[in-house]
């Protein structure tokens, strides 16, 4: 896989090859993407309790 793409590097974890590390990122990148945008959207969503975890980890970023 190449490193690079359109002129941006590409995640470590990504070209790791581990798929739970990756599962993990894209995780975490999606909610922290609906969080910044769309955080009405979180309200009443039914929480896994990593999707629980990777949440208040992006809230404690973002102070």
């Amino acid at each position: 896989r190449p490193a690079e793409f359109r002129g941006m590097k590409v995640p470590d974890v990504l070209l790791s090859g581990h798929h739970v590390n990756i599962r993990r990122w894209r995780m975490e990148q999606s909610l922290r993407k609906t969080w910044e945008r769309r955080p009405d959207l979180l309200e009443n969503y039914a929480f896994t309790d990593e999707e629980r975890h990777i949440l208040e980890e992006i809230k404690v970023e973002g102070k």
